[in-house]
């Protein structure tokens, strides 16, 4: 009897927790004017992968090392011009939203030096930044990256809650006021 009782209270708490999702996703989604309406928000959270990937120092990371934190994942790379363009307002998000609760996380996917990244995140006054490589485009194609750049919104629990392929200013009022929305929903 106490199996069932699990059973019927998991299905139950897991439905809750979608329909609270799919409530959550709506309020945000109202949220989204100019390049954010670009932004699609999943109807469910989705897993990411677990694959690795590297700092400018060569220590190996993972996207579980940013559990507990409303994520903004960039993937990039330093030939890519959108992402010349989007980098700053990426960097000033960090500036602006940056704490325990919420990071702006960006990757170099593909062939990307170190010095090349220093010199472009000099370039295009980045400071607040880690620099992150993905030489191989493992995590890359674990997690379904075509075209550059795209950008994945992690939620605490390191799971996919929405996405956006191409630039954007993710710095604008409507990003500060989806970002913002979030992490006072927890």
């Amino acid at each position: 009897m106490k199996v069932i009782w699990s059973a019927v209270l998991y299905v139950a708490l897991a439905l809750g927790a979608n329909t609270a999702h799919a409530a959550d996703v709506a309020d945000l989604a109202a949220l989204r004017e100019g390049d954010m309406k670009k932004l699609a928000f999943h109807d469910a959270p989705k897993p990411v992968s677990g694959t690795s990937f590297t700092d400018a120092e060569g220590g190996t990371h993972s996207l579980a090392d940013f559990s507990g934190k409303h994520v903004v994942l960039n993937f990039w790379a330093t030939w890519c011009a959108p992402c010349r363009k989007e980098m700053p307002t990426l960097d000033a998000l960090q500036a602006d939203l940056g704490s325990d609760g919420f990071e702006v996380v960006v990757i170099a996917t593909g062939r990307n030096s170190v010095d090349g990244i220093r010199k472009f995140f000099d370039e295009t006054g980045v400071e607040n930044l880690e620099i992150y490589l993905d030489p191989r485009q493992a995590l890359a194609r674990e997690m379904a990256v075509l075209g550059l750049p795209i950008t994945v919104v992690l939620n605490p629990e390191g799971q996919e809650i929405a996405r956006l392929q191409g630039d954007a200013d993710w710095n604008s009022e409507s990003a500060q006021a989806i970002f913002r929305a979030m992490m006072a929903g927890g």
